[in-house]
């Protein structure tokens, strides 16, 4: 993880002798959930509302092209339900992500609109689960990291983003975006035991040096 948060460092000082280079700050809520599978029975949790921030720099390309680097706080999780039980079990799971977009960012009007598609790493660096009944009696527990057993979680993961928004001229902007987890982040999953997150957001920032 240290070598991949170099690489961005690297990345972000490169960009410094570009005269076209913004670079900004973005958050927003972020609505998630995660796709689990115990023993092959596949479930899909409840949305959790998260939080979403961190900084940007758009790296021109070529006319209306950039590759767009980011450092995010990013929220994860969601909530499951057991009818039977009365028992409602929410994951929270906080990871430091990076995403590296590659970004098409036409002018409509006085603005640009931006839409952008790439990979994503992220460092877990914490979390809860927490379970609880009707009566308002609760359990909770700190993410456990590991490969182990099933019921850690990795500290890595990783996957696709997708943004689409519009940036106005004076430098602020407001956008969508997904993530999709493509790998398993289970402990020591397998294809019939897996977590996968998933979420989706809305976000404003501003760029600095923009036109």
């Amino acid at each position: 993880m240290k070598k991949v948060l170099l690489s961005v460092a690297a990345l972000f000082f490169a960009g410094a002798s570009f005269a076209q280079v913004k670079f900004g700050v973005t958050a927003g809520p972020s609505f998630s959930s995660y796709t689990s599978k115990v023993s092959g029975d596949k479930e899909t949790s409840k949305l959790m509302t998260g939080l979403r921030a961190g900084i940007t720099v758009d790296l021109p390309l070529a006319d209306e092209f950039y590759i767009q680097p980011s450092l995010l706080y990013v929220g994860k999780g969601g909530m499951m339900e057991s009818e039977n039980f009365d028992l409602k079990l929410k994951t929270r799971i906080n990871y430091l992500e990076l995403p590296i977009n590659f970004m098409y960012k036409p002018e409509v009007g006085n603005g640009n609109i931006f839409i952008g598609f790439g990979p994503y790493i992220a460092y877990g660096l914490g979390g809860k689960s927490e379970l609880a009944d009707d009566n308002g009696n609760k359990l909770s527990s700190d993410i456990e990291w590991g490969n182990d057993n099933m019921s850690q979680m990795k500290r890595l993961d990783a996957g696709a983003n997708f943004q689409f928004g519009y940036e106005f001229p004076m430098g602020f902007n407001i956008g969508l975006h997904t993530d999709l987890g493509l790998v398993n982040a289970r402990g020591n999953g397998d294809d019939d035991n897996s977590f996968r997150n998933t979420s989706f957001g809305v976000s404003v920032g501003y760029k600095f040096g923009a036109r």
